[in-house]
């Protein structure tokens, strides 16, 4: 267990660092140690857990694979980062759904119905400003917005502490997405960066001990 606090340690360290190099305009810091907090995090998964999932493990991957590539501003590069969260984020669903108890009607419709309206919200503050980019982002918001269907159907099913870690992993996660939106589309403010990075690396984190916690 020295060694996987060792590893977790590494994985605030980086995180931390990043953040600092956000909050401060260090370029070098950070685009160095945007890669490394995912890389870091798979590395913590894989010492702490005995059997390890590799669906979670290629979602933290196609993790790592859109944070490279938004690094870099350009549109190809935003296109390639939401087909990597993409298919991260159809991972993610497919290992709740795998893991969750059998859901009655009234529970699925009590889970769906939240995140309908986020979504319905959210496209209508941004349908006008999207241009060819209106289909991408309606596939990767019904797709995030769906973890987070499920994240809450596996807390409505199970009132678990866990569970309650993963669907605030969902939330964070869909507040760092939809800034990006935001600020790409409608309109940018300083924080943003910091703000997106801040609530990413805290989804990922509840995430990961969600999947720590169900290895055991």
């Amino acid at each position: 267990m020295k060694n996987s606090k060792l590893f977790l340690g590494i994985f605030i360290l980086v995180s931390v660092l990043h953040l600092i190099g956000i909050s401060t305009g260090n370029d070098n810091l950070r685009v160095i140690t945007k890669p490394l907090i995912m890389l870091s995090l798979m590395i913590y998964y894989s010492v702490v857990v005995e059997n390890e999932n590799h669906l979670y493990l290629a979602a933290l991957f196609f993790c790592f694979l859109g944070d490279v590539f938004l690094i870099f501003n350009t549109e190809l590069n935003f296109i390639l980062g939401l087909v990597s969260f993409l298919i991260a984020h159809i991972l993610f669903i497919i290992i709740v759904v795998k893991l969750m108890k059998k859901a009655t009607g009234i529970q699925k419709v009590i889970s769906l119905m939240p995140f309908t309206i986020l979504f319905a919200a959210l496209m209508y503050l941004l349908k006008d400003n999207l241009g060819g980019m209106l289909f991408p982002v309606i596939v990767y918001g019904i797709t995030i917005s769906a973890f987070g269907v499920i994240a809450l159907l596996n807390y409505v099913t199970e009132k678990s502490v866990i569970n309650l870690v993963l669907l605030g992993g969902a939330l964070f996660f869909i507040i760092s997405d939809s800034t990006i939106a935001i600020g790409k589309f409608l309109q940018y403010e300083a924080y943003f960066p910091l703000l997106i990075m801040a609530t990413y690396i805290v989804a990922q984190y509840l995430i990961g001990r969600y999947m720590i916690k169900k290895s055991e």
